[in-house]
């Protein structure tokens, strides 16, 4: 008998672990009870997805039903959509209609997002607000000291996403006064920096491109953003292949997949093509064995590997500016084929060979040789500088509880780019001794 029970109870533990790597379903909490009432009152049907926490991406949605190619994922009615439309229909319409200069539709949107977060149980928006992120891992939230762990080419954007935020509060504050006779608190308290920050990354991270008419009360930039309640939980993959969009015929944002997805498994869709360090500052997360991945070289990294003494220095780096490879170019896994790598294999030709070669000309055997070596120098430096980054993110890790979960973000953004660098190494090697 007791041997019976361990077998039923190992067999318990092991379900409860499948189930676990599959997705624990959520869709019984009360917040999630909350939204699907609140999309239910505003046309969306009840599909076959569910909430659900998941080891790899965390909160989720999963199927319950199999999916096919060509099946539709979900269709969600433009009455839950928020958009500009939205915005301009609630008490806040009348005073960004009076507004000059016009603001922004992003700026529009942010305002809404605190007004409403704001209100709280008034609020007709409360089902969707409860479930968006608290905080976001975008570079914009990340303390200077992880923003200085982060390559080069990546630091220098997350500090100027943080700087753009920092000039759009500054620029706004005018703006936020005005509003004043809407709310009996001070709009100074209520439209704080951290308050903004917060609204710019759930539109930055969370938004779907959906283009609206121009309307003269805001400003010319591209109004293209709408905020997708439940839809929003769906999860990235760079290995999946989707088809979204506004339909007309039905008015509802629709998504439909062109690949398999098994019963209780997570849905998965592709935000785009990106690199980690784009998912990282436009999302806020990092993707594993990511196919689009390369490692980007600083460009002065690059120029440090040209050598003084090479009379034409300041041709080829006139060159490379001309044709802006200085900002493009970098590892990846298929470098040997890759064309944005084709600098490292002719920089210490004369100039008017590189002026060919850059515009897809064949370079000579001795020009790719010593190419070749350059790049496996510059490959060496950005693997040993990764190793150092990894240790000081481990040693940080133990003194620094409060900033673990972005380290860790960082760690894996750094680990990934190692794998990356090493396979490339790996194929600079084997091609120098092809050569």
């Amino acid at each position: 008998m007791k041997k019976s029970r361990g077998r039923t109870g190992r067999k318990r533990r092991r379900k409860h672990l499948k189930s676990f790597m599959d997705g624990v379903n959520c869709s019984h909490k009360l917040e999630y009870i909350k939204l699907k009432k609140w999309l239910k009152e505003r046309g969306f049907e009840d599909s076959n997805l569910r909430p659900a926490e998941f080891w790899e991406t965390g909160r989720g949605l999963m199927t319950t039903k199999a999916l096919q190619a060509g099946d539709l994922i979900i269709s969600l009615p433009e009455k839950c959509l928020l958009t500009t439309g939205t915005v301009l229909r609630s008490c806040l319409g009348g005073h960004i209609e009076k507004w000059k200069p016009p603001v922004s539709p992003l700026l529009a949107l942010c305002t809404f997002l605190i007004a409403e977060k704001h209100a709280g149980e008034k609020s007709p928006w409360k089902p969707y607000l409860d479930v968006l992120p608290k905080a976001y891992t975008c570079p914009a939230c990340l303390e200077p000291d992880v923003i200085n762990l982060l390559p080069k080419p990546l630091k220098k954007k997350a500090q100027e996403q943080k700087m753009m935020i920092q000039e759009l509060f500054k620029s706004s504050k005018a703006f936020f006064s005005s509003l004043q006779p809407l709310f009996a608190e001070n709009t100074g308290t209520i439209f704080n920096f951290s308050a903004l920050q917060w609204a710019w990354c759930t539109i930055n991270t969370r938004t779907i491109y959906m283009k609206h008419p121009h309307r003269e009360c805001f400003s010319l930039e591209p109004d293209v953003y709408a905020l997708a309640p439940y839809l929003d939980l769906l999860n990235h993959s760079p290995k999946v292949q989707v088809k979204a969009g506004f339909n007309e015929q039905t008015r509802s944002y629709e998504i439909w997949t062109n690949s398999q997805c098994k019963k209780y498994q997570e849905v998965l869709i592709c935000y785009g093509p990106h690199d980690n360090q784009r998912l990282l500052l436009e999302y806020g997360f990092v993707a594993m064995d990511n196919p689009h991945s390369s490692v980007y070289v600083s460009p002065d990294t690059l120029l440090k590997y040209f050598s003084p003494l090479d009379k034409q220095r300041k041709a080829k780096v006139s060159i490379l500016k001309d044709h802006d490879f200085l900002d493009r170019a970098t590892f990846g896994i298929q470098l040997g084929s890759a064309a944005n790598n084709s600098v490292f294999f002719n920089h210490l030709g004369s100039s008017a060979c590189w002026r060919r070669i850059l515009l897809g000309d064949v370079t000579s055997a001795r020009n790719e040789q010593q190419a070749l070596g350059t790049a496996a120098k510059i490959c060496q430096f950005l693997i040993e500088e990764t190793q150092h980054v990894l240790l000081q993110i481990s040693q940080l890790k133990k003194d620094k509880e409060n900033l673990k979960t972005h380290l860790a973000l960082v760690e894996m953004l750094r680990s990934e780019d190692l794998k990356i660098l090493q396979k490339s190494a790996e194929i600079l090697c084997n091609l120098n001794l092809a050569t």
